[in-house]
This record gives structure tokens, sequence and C-alpha cells, in this order.
């Protein structure tokens, strides 16, 4: 998505080598989708669908 789009940024961090940012996120399995800082989250690999659901949650509310 954040190829496709401008508007979107990505970092891929490596949870065991930073365990403190991890923790924080509450980060329980891989991948784990943090969107805006927490206030949406998709874990592990999804259909696409689903994380434009959840995208799409986000910004409604």
């Amino acid at each position: 998505m954040a190829m496709e789009s401008e508007w979107v940024q990505a970092e891929a961090i490596e949870a065991t080598e930073f365990q403190e940012l991890a923790a924080r996120h509450y980060v329980s399995g891989v991948p784990n989708t943090t969107i805006n800082d927490g206030a949406g989250r998709v874990i592990g690999s999804v259909p696409e669908g689903k994380l434009v659901k959840e995208l799409q949650r986000v910004l409604a509310g």
C-alpha cells in the first residue's frame, strides 16, 4: 500500500531486535500491522479486503 499511495507511510521493524517497541505496540504475532499509532491493528497475514476494512474503520472513526 505504501508503494501505491503518497498518503501511506510504512516501516518494517524486527520485533525480536526492538523488544521495547514491540511491547509498546502489543505485538503478539507477525506480521502485526499497526494503524495510526494503535487506532487499528491487523495481526497475521490476512486477505487484502480485511486490511482495507480495518483501514476504513479507523478512518471513519
